[in-house]
C-alpha cells in the first residue's frame, strides 16, 4: 500500500516541481531542460524569450505563483492574468483577476491572447509551449528559474524594471527573512520515502538550507534522480551522514505529514539516527522550502528554519 502511494507522491511531486517556483530564475539567453541544468547554486537566470523595448510593460500575466506575487507587490495595477494556483484561491487580493490556467493544465493561450498583455513571465521547463506560441504573435515574455536566493533576488529586481517599479521595499522585506544562527546542525530534508529523495545544494531548499547555517548531508551528493537539483539516498547513506536534524516535507495540496513520517519510521535505520534518538524530526510545508510558491511561504519557511538551526 505504502509504495503504491509514495509511487503516486512521487509523480505527483515531480509535476509540481517542474511547474511554478522550484523550476523557476538565471539571466542566459538560452536554456537547459532543469534535469539537464549546469546553474550554480548562486546563480539568477532569467531569459528574455524576446526581446523587448525600453517601455514598461503595462499588463502582465503571470504563469507562476512566485511571479503572481512578485508582480502584485511591486504594482497591482500592471497585473492582469495569472495562474490558478491553490495558493491564491482563497486570496482576496486575486479574486477579480482572471485566470489563464487550473491546476496542472497548460495556460490557456486564447485567454491570454484575450488579455493583450505587453509581458508574459512563465517558469523554465513548464511554460516553454506556451511562451514559444506567444514569442511567434510576438508578444514579450521572460522565463524565470528560482534554485537559490540570489536567483530571487535577481528575478526581483527584473521584474521591476520590467513594469517599471521600485524593488527596495520587496528586497529589504526579504532581507528580514534570514536571520543569524547559533549552530549549525547536520540536517537532512527527506521529501519522500521510495526512494528517499533529498535536496542537494543545486536546489532552493538546499539553497535555503545554506542562508540559516544548516549544514545539509545532501548539498555535494550527486545521483541518477530525474529531477534536478535532487538526489536518491540509500539507507545506508542515510546511516552514514547520521544527521542531528531530519525535516520532513508536507505533501502539497494540504494531504499532511503523517504518511511519509510513519512510513519512514518503519525503516530500519530510522530509530540508529541522532536526530530521532533526540526528537528533532521536524514537518515543514512544500511551499516555500520545496518550492518557492509565494512570498509569504517563503517568508513562514524561514522563520522554521530559523527556529530550527536556535533551537
Amino acid at each position: 500500500m505504502y509504495l503504491n502511494m509514495y509511487r503516486r507522491w512521487f509523480v505527483y511531486f515531480i509535476v509540481f516541481l517542474w511547474s511554478f517556483g522550484l523550476v523557476a530564475c538565471t539571466t542566459t539567453t538560452t536554456q537547459t531542460p532543469p534535469q539537464a541544468s549546469t546553474s550554480t547554486p548562486n546563480e539568477a537566470t532569467v531569459s528574455n524569450s524576446q526581446t523587448t523595448t525600453q517601455e514598461s510593460a503595462k499588463r502582465v500575466v503571470a504563469l507562476t505563483s512566485l511571479s503572481v506575487d512578485i508582480t502584485h507587490q511591486l504594482d497591482k495595477s500592471k497585473l492582469v492574468g495569472i495562474t490558478g494556483s491553490n495558493l491564491f484561491k482563497n486570496d482576496p487580493r486575486f479574486q477579480d483577476i482572471p485566470r489563464v490556467s487550473e491546476g496542472q493544465a497548460p495556460p490557456n493561450l486564447e485567454k491570454i491572447v484575450a488579455l493583450k498583455p505587453d509581458l508574459v513571465i512563465g517558469a523554465e521547463g513548464f511554460s516553454n509551449q506556451t511562451i514559444d506560441k506567444l514569442k511567434q504573435l510576438k508578444i514579450p515574455t521572460l522565463l524565470t528559474k528560482v534554485n537559490s536566493w540570489q536567483s530571487l533576488q535577481e528575478i526581483t529586481k527584473t521584474l521591476a524594471q520590467k513594469i517599471g517599479a521600485d524593488p527596495k521595499n520587496l528586497l529589504n522585506r526579504y532581507q528580514g527573512f534570514i536571520t543569524s544562527t547559533k549552530s549549525n546542525p547536520k540536517t537532512l530534508v527527506l521529501v519522500q520515502r521510495q526512494p528517499i529523495l533529498a535536496p542537494n545544494k543545486n536546489s532552493w531548499a538546499g539553497d535555503l538550507l545554506n542562508q540559516f547555517k544548516l549544514t545539509n548531508v545532501a548539498a555535494e551528493l550527486q545521483g541518477k534522480s530525474p529531477i534536478g537539483g535532487y538526489v536518491t539516498l540509500s539507507a545506508e547513506k542515510v546511516l552514514e551522514a547520521d544527521p542531528e536534524v531530519i525535516i520532513i516535507v508536507n505533501p502539497p495540496q494540504g494531504r499532511g505529514e503523517t504518511g511519509l513520517l510513519e512510513a519512514l519510521k518503519k525503516e530500519s535505520f530510522w530509530n540508529k539516527l541522532q536526530a530521532t534518538k533526540n526528537n528533532r524530526v521536524y514537518s515543514l510545508d512544500y511551499y516555500g522550502l520545496v518550492n518557492a510558491g509565494s512570498i509569504d511561504a517563503i517568508e513562514k519557511a524561514c522563520k522554521e528554519l530559523s527556529k530550527i538551526a536556535n533551537s
